[in-house]
């Protein structure tokens, strides 16, 4: 299935359009990963277990997209955009939502 974020694809045509589609992904954080996160912030590194948890948030919430879109008869999905947002009290759960257009193209 191509996924894109243009509204077109390049040699192909849309033939049909199936509807919006979305994917949400929700992680909580833990409160070691949030020390670690204080740490690297205060020496100035980069926070790679967030980097890592967000990837997988990420990749999550674009497989339940793209399976809302097959379970449509979709072959790619058109106009993608993803949103991160911090949730919670202290922001320590991740959200991602990826949305687009479910679409069949020839």
């Amino acid at each position: 299935m191509i996924i894109t974020t243009t509204h077109e694809i390049e040699g192909k045509k849309i033939t049909q359009y199936l509807g919006l589609v979305s994917g949400t992904s929700i992680l909580g954080t833990s409160f070691l990963r949030d020390f670690f996160a204080k740490v690297a912030d205060f020496t100035g590194g980069r926070v790679s277990t967030y980097e890592s948890e967000l990837k997988k948030a990420r990749l999550a919430a674009i497989s339940e997209m793209k399976a809302e879109a097959t379970r449509l008869g979709a072959n790619a999905v058109v106009g993608v955009r993803i949103d991160f947002e911090a949730l919670g009290e202290k922001g320590s759960i991740l959200m991602v939502c990826a949305s687009g257009t479910a679409v069949i193209v020839s």
